[in-house]
């Protein structure tokens, strides 16, 4: 999985991403992530398309966000985007499948095998979830994508844990929440002055946070220059 994403969600939920999208991936962005509830697939199929790459040059993922059958919404998804696999597919919460987690799980598993998902997965998982999943399942969730930041770290700790013992990748989303949603908690002084000493942007700081932590980031902006940043971080 490559270690940085590029999400279509965010303050792009139903709006045409393809000229964000497509900009992403002229920056550097191989891994797109989408989801059903972004309402947006489409536009994210027109950027993949227009990208010019070969299929085996971008990692693509989508998820299962709505009440309805499991089979019918990844095919669905597959048909917007216009692709015949995505090299990731996600339950989005918990809730849509907690009436039969077991059988929910099932038809994740037959996705794999009939070859439409690469990899199967989960979202927003607690630790008592996961833990659920990887005690029935034949096929382990390769992924459980999750909000995670430094204030998020101590309720989490443990389920990082869990997820290294049993190689599942931890996926982090809303990383930046310190600097964009919470500024002037006790994380800013830290961040700043790591910044500063290393000649490094705030936001910098905290994906190399992230990132010592095991995690991909999902991550997204509007801005080219933004976006070059992030990927930057792979290089520090």
């Amino acid at each position: 999985i490559p270690a940085i994403a590029f999400g279509s969600g965010s303050v792009n939920k139903g709006k045409d991403a393809s000229d964000l999208v497509s900009q992403a991936i002229e920056t550097g962005f191989s891994h797109i992530d989408t989801a059903q509830a972004y309402k947006n697939e489409e536009s994210v199929g027109v950027a993949i398309r227009e990208s010019g790459l070969t299929r085996e040059d971008l990692y693509i993922t989508t998820k299962y966000s709505r009440p309805g059958p499991i089979s019918e919404a990844v095919r669905n998804s597959l048909d917007k985007l216009g692709l015949n696999f995505v090299d990731l597919y996600l339950i989005h919460v918990p809730s849509l499948v907690e009436h039969d987690l077991e059988g929910s799980w099932r038809e994740f598993e037959k996705i794999k095998q009939d070859g439409l998902a690469r990899s199967i997965g989960v979202s927003n998982f607690n630790l008592e979830q996961l833990r659920t999943v990887v005690k029935i399942a034949h096929i382990k969730p390769a992924v459980n994508q999750i909000q995670f930041n430094p204030y998020t770290y101590a309720q989490h700790k443990p389920l990082l844990e869990y997820a290294a013992k049993h190689d599942i990748v931890v996926e982090a989303y809303s990383s930046l929440a310190p600097i964009t949603k919470f500024p002037g908690g006790p994380v800013d002084a830290v961040v700043n002055a790591v910044a500063k000493r290393h000649g490094i942007s705030p936001d910098q700081v905290i994906f190399l946070w992230v990132r010592a932590k095991g995690a991909v980031i999902v991550t997204t902006s509007s801005r080219k220059k933004r976006l070059e940043e992030y990927l930057d971080v792979g290089h520090l």
